[in-house]
């Protein structure tokens, strides 16, 4: 998906369990060597650690969560898994959720953390293909 401009970012975060304590060069040497381990080295650009929800939240996660709706209300049980206040629907709910950003900057698309990978790459081969197809009949 390279030579249509599809790119990967990766955020880590540590408000979600306090699962990501890490600084950048722990965090891709824990991708490498424990999970998922076998020598892994991603081939997206990893970010700096940052908050994406909350006071301190990173200004694209805010863009982001005001441009797709909410992916639910639940948090499940909070009391010592979310750091950050105050909690809101809107806030991404646990690791791994993802976003589509359209070649324009706008968001298109949101997805749970707990949505299989198989069903977000679907939605975003055909998101693909329909940007494909309005390029051929422009």
């Amino acid at each position: 998906m390279k030579p249509l401009g599809f790119t990967i970012l990766g955020f880590p975060c540590n408000q979600f369990g306090m699962q990501e304590p890490g600084q950048r060069r722990e965090i891709l040497l824990g991708l490498e060597h424990v999970r998922p381990g076998n020598g892994f080295v991603p081939n997206f650009q990893l970010f700096e650690k940052g908050d994406v929800n909350g006071k301190s939240e990173q200004q694209v996660f805010t863009f982001l969560k005001s441009s797709c709706p909410p992916v639910g209300d639940d948090f499940g049980a909070p009391n010592g898994r979310l750091f950050w206040e105050p909690i809101r629907t809107g806030d991404i709910k646990w690791n791994f959720e993802k976003f589509l950003v359209g070649p324009d900057g706008k968001a298109v698309m949101r997805w749970h953390p707990r949505v299989n990978v198989s069903t977000v790459r679907t939605d975003i081969r055909n998101y693909l293909l329909q940007l494909i197809t309005r390029e051929i009949l422009n």
